[in-house]
């Protein structure tokens, strides 16, 4: 039979046959997690939606939060639930397993929930402060033409 498997999602994928492996939902990412993993997911959900207006969608692997940019997603895995919160600053904490600069003025801290109970302060207060947090939009210009100007 001919075909190709597909780089992202390592599916076969017979000639001729339509696939689309960005498109998911959330029910199909988180269908075959254990009962403690989808109460904790349910628990992560309900917190971010009580915040406000935002976008929830599944994109290839992972289920975004976002206002106008994701402010943090979700990464089902079969032992947990890796969560990745983007801040204004860098957090030290044990709950958190890597900080990462993923951006100017954003930092990725990479955290894994294994039960419901673990969605709680801090890692709430993080997510708050992940969907308030707003760049001022003229800061990355002023800090490149500064440092332009430190290079002269």
């Amino acid at each position: 039979m001919k075909g190709h498997e597909c780089f992202h999602c390592k599916q076969w994928v017979a000639e001729g046959e339509a696939h689309d492996c960005w498109t998911t939902t959330e029910a199909a990412l988180t269908k075959d997690l254990s009962e403690d993993l989808q109460d904790a997911y349910a628990r992560l959900r309900e917190t971010a939606v009580e915040f406000g207006e935002q976008r929830i969608y599944a994109s290839h692997s992972s289920i975004m939060f976002a206002r106008k940019a994701c402010y943090f997603f979700v990464r089902p895995k079969r032992s947990f639930l890796e969560v990745v919160i983007f801040l204004g600053r860098a957090v030290k904490s044990p709950r958190i397993k890597k900080v990462v600069e993923s951006s100017k003025s954003k930092r990725a801290h990479v955290i894994q929930i294994r039960h419901r109970d673990e969605v709680e302060v801090p890692i709430t207060d993080w997510m708050r402060e992940a969907f308030e947090f707003q760049p001022e939009a003229g800061a990355q210009t002023v800090s490149r033409k500064a440092k332009a100007k430190r290079k002269r």
